[in-house]
């Protein structure tokens, strides 16, 4: 069986379980509306033009966050774990935000910049930043100093032991980090989206959640897993793959 079949196999499972619970009467439709009503549903959102209004402004913040915090992360954590002696000291701190990113300062964002496009994107950076920044900084400072005092000893200068070693030797760990803070940032846009903004894929779900409108809400939630995994499978994990392969300690088979 084909990779592709294989994974579409347990969606293909869980539809039609969700079909049958929907046709047998387990569940009223309030609560979990059949496949063939959020299709429809889907159906009109985007033949109306809401629907990919909310889809493209997700996908624009995502964007955004995405090209203002990546750069950043990954140039400040290569210059911080440089040094040698300022690495470890923050190190702890860059960890002590990367745990708190992304919904936890939703409130304060708020409180701040006020509902709109502001609190969503200072949401999505600070996601995206401290998860970058974090792997960048370790993934540098696990470079072994040994590739390190190598080139130097064949007569290598300090800029050949960033270009040559230091950043290849922590590409698969930036690539993870972004990897995954794509994750987590869609996550923390969703919730952002929910109560600082009145468009998006979060809107749409919320806005659906008021007017108990199941099936609007499992068209947010679904058309949201269908943008990841686009996203993921053909862009993120090739890109992953191919840098681990080519500068990770292992290849992959």
């Amino acid at each position: 069986m084909k990779a592709g079949a294989r994974g579409a196999l347990p969606f293909a499972v869980l539809i039609a379980v969700w079909w049958l619970v929907t046709r047998l009467g387990f569940v009223q439709p309030i609560f979990l509306p059949p496949p063939g009503d959020v299709i429809r549903v889907a159906t009109e959102l985007a033949s109306d033009g809401s629907l990919w209004i909310d889809i493209a402004a997700s996908l624009g913040r995502v964007f955004l966050g995405i090209v203002a915090g990546v750069p950043l992360a990954v140039g400040l954590g290569v210059l911080v774990a440089l040094n040698r002696r300022l690495a470890p000291v923050v190190e702890p701190i860059v960890g002590f935000f990367n745990a708190l990113s992304g919904i936890a300062w939703l409130p304060l964002a708020i409180t701040w910049f006020g509902l709109g496009w502001t609190s969503v994107t200072f949401i999505m950076f600070n996601t995206i930043f401290f998860l970058v920044f974090f792997n960048t900084l370790v993934g540098v400072r696990a470079v072994p100093r040994i590739f390190e005092q190598a080139v130097l000893t064949m007569g290598g200068s300090r800029r050949d032991v960033i270009w040559e070693v230091l950043i290849p030797g922590a590409l698969p760990s930036v690539v993870t980090g972004i990897r995954m803070s794509i994750g987590f940032g869609w996550r923390a846009l969703i919730a952002a989206e929910m109560i600082a903004t009145s468009t998006g894929l979060g809107f749409l779900i919320y806005n659906g959640a008021n007017f108990l409108q199941s099936d609007t809400i499992l068209v947010g939630i679904i058309v949201i897993g269908v943008l990841w995994l686009l996203t993921d499978r053909l862009l993120l994990r090739p890109l992953e793959r191919r840098t681990i392969e080519r500068w990770g300690l292992v290849s992959i088979t």
